[in-house]
């Protein structure tokens, strides 16, 4: 039971394995242990927790799932100066102090790629909405979702439990509490497509 809440908290993008029933917190060694893990699993897993500092190659696990600039204790500890790399391209962190994105050339977050080119959703049942992009990120906290385009226009997200309209991206009591229906158009039409990915703060 320890395990299967351990990796579960690990999918949703926690770096802390804590138990859903006891809340102790396992090392991931362990987890690893008493999980059974495969090769190729256990690969999977390391890969999602830790990277190879560029400066030093030592592998590095960054505190914050959220943040994409991560420091080296390594490279401190033996140049005497802190190094900060980018948790998505692996180069030199550059750019201002925002941490959701740096400003190497081809550094690229997949998931914003994919809020820009997804198609266009045709809702069967909710008549008068075009222009929605099929693929949307939960405004609460940034998980991609995709509307079966059919029923209401709301969707609830798997992780964070939110309501929201999936064509205004507004919270469902505040879109469908101006509409009064979950059926008609929202009174502020379809939001744009997405250019950021909402992150939900604890």
């Amino acid at each position: 039971m320890c395990v299967l809440f351990s990796f579960f908290f690990l999918l949703k993008g926690s770096t802390a394995f804590e138990c859903g029933v006891c809340k102790a917190v396992w090392p991931f060694k362990e987890v690893c242990k008493m999980a059974l893990l495969t090769d190729e699993e256990n690969k999977y897993f390391e890969d999602a927790l830790f990277r190879n500092c560029p400066g030093c190659k030592c592998r590095v696990m960054r505190a914050d799932p959220h943040n994409l600039r991560v420091q080296c204790p390594q490279c401190k500890a033996e140049k005497g100066k802190m190094y900060e790399f980018c948790w998505q391209c692996l180069k030199e962190w550059k750019g201002a102090v925002n941490s959701d994105r740096c400003v190497n050339e081809g550094c690229e977050n997949p998931d914003l790629i994919t809020l820009k080119t997804c198609p266009e959703i045709e809702f069967k049942d909710v008549k008068d909405v075009t222009g929605c992009p099929s693929i949307r990120a939960c405004p609460t906290c940034g998980k991609l979702l995709m509307h079966n385009s059919e029923q209401c226009k709301n969707i609830t997200c798997p992780d964070c439990k939110v309501e929201f309209c999936f064509v205004c991206l507004k919270l469902t009591r505040e879109c469908c509490g101006k509409t009064h229906s979950y059926y008609s158009p929202c009174s502020s039409g379809v939001a744009p497509r997405q250019t950021s990915i909402p992150v939900r703060r604890k």
